[in-house]
């Protein structure tokens, strides 16, 4: 405690000489700024800041698939942290045009953690996990992207084909997908 005295009279001290005064994080920073430090990332993800460490509110992941369907993609995807967070969870796009079941070609994600199964206690570190086991195990049960659902539950195979096809650049159906291997 007496430590945290000497802090906040240091930073008096500081302001009253004219010193840039310090500006107060809000909580949301301070837990993302928590959630940051703790990340356990697996070897296939990495995170970037476009704006500098400075703009931590907004931050992107590249999750690099080395199992399933998805292998050899390179997948991004932007996150846009709230200053009430951990009450609200991130806005995650994803910037890649992907044909996936849970993955519309707008970028928007389906992934319940995102929405309805979202709790305080859940984190980053939770949600790339939950977007790296979207590439793993993909599921048609709860789809976005209705007909890539229907053809991985009804045709696995013709599914990974058209994958391979989205990802080397190709078109599927009337839709063409940059390459992102």
């Amino acid at each position: 405690m007496i430590r945290l005295f000497k802090e906040k009279e240091k930073l008096r001290a500081q302001n009253a000489n004219g010193a840039s005064p310090v500006t107060k994080q809000s909580a949301g920073k301070l837990r993302l700024n928590k959630d940051m430090s703790e990340l356990n990332l697996p070897k296939s993800c990495s995170i970037h800041y476009p704006h500098g460490k400075d703009e931590l509110m907004n931050f992107e992941v590249t999750i690099r698939p080395d199992e399933g369907y998805y292998k050899g993609g390179v997948f991004m995807f932007t996150f846009q942290v709230a200053t009430i967070y951990p009450h609200e969870a991130p806005k995650v796009k994803c910037k890649t045009k992907v044909y996936h079941p849970n993955i519309d070609l707008e970028g928007n994600v389906c992934l319940n953690i995102l929405r309805e199964d979202w709790k305080p206690v859940l984190n980053i570190n939770t949600i790339i996990y939950g977007l790296y086991h979207l590439f793993t195990e993909p599921n048609y049960e709860d789809p976005l992207n209705h007909d890539a659902a229907a053809v991985l539950r009804d045709n696995p195979k013709m599914f990974e084909a058209n994958v391979r096809r989205a990802m080397a650049g190709g078109y599927v159906g009337q839709t063409l997908f940059p390459r992102c291997t």
